[in-house]
C-alpha cells in the first residue's frame, strides 16, 4: 500500500508553523505530511482587516487548490486531509461540495451549535450573537483580544451564525462516503463529545467513520490531549491515524 500525503487545514487563528511537530511525526512513520497555510495568521501575509476579507468558502477553495496540486504532483498516491478545529469544519466542508479527498481526519474538530456546550451554551451564543456580530460591524473585522482573533468578518459572521443557528455555512447535499476518523479530546470545552459526533452525524454517512475519544489515562507521560497543545505532542494521534489507515487503505 502506496502511504497517503497528509495535508493539515489548521485551527482558527493557528498558522501553520505551530504544526511543525505533527508533520514531524508522520514523517518518522515514513508519511509525508504539509501544514496548509491559515489565512491571516502567515508571517508576511495579509492580515484580517477592513480591506482583508474571506469566509468559508474561500478557506475551503485553498483546501481545494492544494488537493489538486498534491494529486497532481503524485497521481497514485492517496491524499488524507486533517483538520483540527475549525480546519475539521473547513475539510467537512470541502468533502460536501468539491472533489472529495481519499480519507479524512478531525482532531477536536465540532460542529460548534452552542446547545452542545457548558452553562447551556450562553457564554458562546453571547459571543456569537452579540460580540461578534458588533465588533466586526464597527472595525470591519474581529480585533483582539477577542476569540479567534483578528478575524476576518465575513469567516466569524458565518462562524457565528452557525453558532447561533445550527446551520452550516455550506451547502449540504448529502452525506459523505469519504473515509473519516474523528477524534474528540477529553475535558475539551472548545470542542465536546457531543459536538463532535454532531459533526460526524451531520455531514458523514455513518458507515465511513471511525471515532476515537483521546481519554486522559491514554496519554503518555509528558504529551498532552489538550485542545491545542495535542499538537506539540502528537505521536498517540498520529499512530492512532496510520493504524486507521492501515486498515482503510487495504479495503480501497
Amino acid at each position: 500500500m502506496t502511504e497517503p500525503i497528509v495535508l493539515i487545514a489548521p485551527a482558527m487563528a493557528i498558522g501553520s508553523g505551530y504544526y511543525r511537530p505533527l508533520v514531524e511525526a508522520f514523517e518518522r512513520r515514513g508519511w509525508d505530511a504539509v501544514a496548509l497555510p491559515r489565512r491571516g495568521f502567515e508571517r508576511g501575509e495579509p492580515r484580517a482587516s477592513r480591506a482583508s476579507d474571506w469566509g468559508y468558502d474561500d478557506e475551503i477553495g485553498d483546501i481545494e487548490t492544494a488537493v489538486t496540486r498534491v494529486r497532481g504532483e503524485n497521481p497514485r498516491r492517496p491524499v488524507v486531509l486533517l483538520g483540527h478545529s475549525l480546519g475539521g469544519q473547513l475539510v467537512a466542508g470541502h468533502e460536501l461540495t468539491r472533489t472529495p479527498a481519499d480519507g479524512v481526519v478531525t482532531v477536536g474538530a465540532s460542529f460548534p451549535y452552542f446547545r452542545h456546550f457548558r452553562y447551556g451554551g450562553l457564554p458562546l451564543a453571547l459571543l456569537a450573537g452579540v460580540v461578534v456580530p458588533a465588533t466586526t460591524a464597527v472595525f470591519g473585522y474581529l480585533p483582539k483580544p477577542a476569540f479567534g482573533a483578528p478575524g476576518a468578518r465575513t469567516l466569524m459572521r458565518e462562524w457565528s451564525r452557525m453558532v447561533r443557528s445550527g446551520r452550516p455555512p455550506f451547502p449540504v447535499a448529502g452525506p459523505v462516503d469519504t473515509p473519516a476518523l474523528m477524534i474528540s479530546l477529553d475535558g475539551d470545552d472548545l470542542s465536546p463529545s457531543a459536538a463532535v459526533d454532531d459533526l460526524a452525524e451531520r455531514f458523514f454517512a455513518a458507515r465511513s467513520v471511525t471515532r476515537w475519544h483521546y481519554l486522559d489515562r491514554d496519554v503518555p507521560d509528558g504529551a498532552s490531549n489538550d485542545h491545542i497543545a495535542w499538537v506539540r505532542t502528537p505521536d498517540a494521534v498520529v499512530d492512532r491515524i496510520v493504524d486507521w489507515w492501515t486498515r482503510e487503505g487495504a479495503e480501497r
